[in-house]
């Protein structure tokens, strides 16, 4: 197989912002965050339900649905990938989990974006807090979603105008996540 040999040109910086930057590679253009700053996702159960989180995307111009979710190391350069899920799953959901499983690295639009999440599974998850956000994300409404319900909860937010983050797709296919354990 012959490779496009602007894979390996060199990366150059078109534009960056405080959080993102736009690069070019020989041809190609994609964008990422700054200083590599990476993120977790946080799947969590508590007493048989999904612990799901939705509120307002600017990119998005509304509300999305959404795994509980954050940035490792944004606020602190030498937090783990576990430390950030606690944090976030408490300050976003109001729980936290005894221990953190992860499941793997992924991307979500390769093609148009260089950024990476690490996909984790919250274990032993208890209700430690109102959730809701932390100071600028206040705003963050938590639902607690049986697994039977979850196809029909996601269809009802789709049909009041909800963005649903690609990551939800995993809740949708069935088989995956009793494999995954």
């Amino acid at each position: 197989m012959t490779l496009d040999p602007d894979f390996d040109a060199p990366e150059e910086v078109r534009w960056q912002g405080r959080f993102v930057r736009a690069v070019t590679r020989g041809k190609w253009e994609y964008a990422g965050r700054v200083g590599g700053v990476r993120a977790v996702v946080i799947l969590a159960e508590h007493e048989s339900r999904y612990i799901l989180v939705e509120q307002h995307r600017a990119p998005l111009g509304g509300r999305c649905l959404e795994l509980p979710a954050g940035l490792v190391g944004d606020h602190d350069p030498s937090a783990t990938i576990e430390d950030t899920a606690v944090r976030e799953l408490e300050e976003e959901a109001g729980f936290t989990a005894a221990r953190i499983e992860r499941l793997g690295d992924f991307h979500a639009s390769p093609g148009m974006l260089s950024e990476s999440f690490t996909l984790v599974r919250a274990h032993d998850v208890r209700k430690v807090g109102a959730g809701g956000g932390v100071q600028g994300e206040e705003e963050i409404e938590v639902h607690l979603v049986p697994r039977a319900e979850i196809a029909g909860f996601v269809a009802a937010k789709r049909a009041e105008g909800v963005a649903m983050d690609v990551k939800l797709l995993l809740l949708l296919a069935p088989g995956w996540l009793d494999k995954s354990s």
